[in-house]
């Protein structure tokens, strides 16, 4: 079997209307907004690897939608690409438990460097593209060179990726 692979990149919940609040409906929309998507690449692309950064926000719920679908579907995979050892040490407990948690059912685990450096994530971003066939992006089309998913978004249009879109506020998705 062919692996046609996906990787995401989306905002930290700072950037989401929401923040933490998971509870919040527009979280949940967004949640069911990546779960159909993911769905839709599942089936209709043949995507059956799908790539997290390991980030708080939008890389975990994809994350965890990915192994919610592998109950249903063991040919599944998911990669967690993870920019330095120690990524969630400075987070909240539960956090770091539900990223742990996340590590754990990871079919495939890539650890890109082991401390810390001030371009550790924007090597992860580069792995994710470079591995990727295709990229499902929630990006509110901030354009600032401080935004890990413009520079996603950006690498990938360079290479030429498919990217998918889905804007965080309108729950709407487009082609790039």
């Amino acid at each position: 079997m062919k692996l046609i692979k996906c990787a995401f990149t989306g905002h930290r919940p700072q950037k989401l209307s929401f923040g933490f609040n998971e509870s919040d409906q527009r979280c949940k929309d967004l949640q069911a907004t990546l779960f159909l998507k993911i769905l839709h690449l599942m089936l209709d692309q043949e995507v059956n690897y799908f790539i997290s950064g390991m980030a708080l926000g939008v890389d975990m719920y994809a994350a965890e939608i990915v192994m919610l679908m592998k109950k249903f579907r063991t040919s599944l995979r998911l990669g967690a690409a993870i920019p330095c050892e120690g990524q969630s040490k400075r987070w909240p407990a539960p956090q770091r438990m539900r990223y742990d948690y996340i590590r754990m059912n990871c079919d495939v685990e890539t650890v890109l460097q082991e401390r810390y450096t001030p371009s550790c994530m924007f090597q992860r971003n580069c792995y994710m593209v470079d591995n990727a066939d295709i990229i499902l992006a929630v990006w509110n089309g901030d354009l600032g060179m401080d935004s890990g998913t413009w520079q996603t978004v950006s690498y990938a249009l360079e290479l030429g990726k498919p990217i998918i879109v889905i804007d965080p506020v309108t729950l709407k998705s487009r082609k790039l």
